[in-house]
């Protein structure tokens, strides 16, 4: 089949553009606000887009309080999303108001984070506590602003739990990080191969 995206004529009972770009890793992107209030609050539009240094991104679709907060106090944290956390993840996802701290609504605790105000949670295997870098609107074609943010933050300090490392590495399969598809569907990894660049 073939659909062309404007029309959006694919005949399907859901549209499949998130099912095709999958699996999307999860930022899990917790904030404080300007007055010290902490939001948390998971992101499928996410991924690290440099090493040297690390940055990474997440995007919002709306304006939403995540994107608010960095532009405001300049940091965020990008805490794992893992199998033994996916309930807690999928509440802090609820659309409720400022004024909702989703560490509350979900039972999470939280953790300091060492060169960054923002917490970061407790629970976490590994979080990452970023500096922000700049945000961009995005256009469309025809150059008419968008209602989908990108944020970018350079990661500063790489927090990781000890259990998860093996052998110098660290071994995914131990916790199991969680990643978006489409619909309301998630995957967990919970298998990992090798495979060694070729030489020619």
């Amino acid at each position: 089949m073939f659909y062309d995206t404007e029309l959006n004529d694919h005949g399907l009972p859901h549209n499949p553009f998130k099912a095709i770009v999958s699996p999307r890793p999860i930022g899990w992107i917790s904030t404080l606000d300007g007055n010290g209030r902490a939001n948390l609050a998971p992101y499928s539009f996410f991924n690290a887009v440099g090493d040297r240094p690390p940055i990474v991104m997440f995007s919002s679709s709306g304006y939403k309080d995540s994107a608010a907060n960095v532009a405001e106090t300049g940091e965020f944290v990008c805490n794992m999303a893992s199998w033994d956390l996916k309930d807690e993840m999928n509440i802090s996802s609820a659309a409720v108001g400022s004024e909702t701290c989703e560490f509350e609504l979900s039972g999470l605790e939280m953790a300091s984070s060492r060169l960054v105000k923002a917490p970061r949670v407790a629970r976490a295997v590994t979080a990452l506590e970023c500096k922000h870098l700049k945000t961009l609107r995005l256009e469309d074609l025809s150059g008419a602003e968008t209602d989908n943010w990108i944020v970018f933050g350079q990661v500063v300090g790489i927090h990781i739990d000890d259990s998860i490392i093996v052998d110098g590495k660290v071994d995914v399969t131990r916790f199991k990080p969680l990643s978006r598809l489409g619909y309301m569907e998630y995957a967990a990894i919970t298998e990992v191969f090798d495979m060694a660049r070729p030489k020619v």
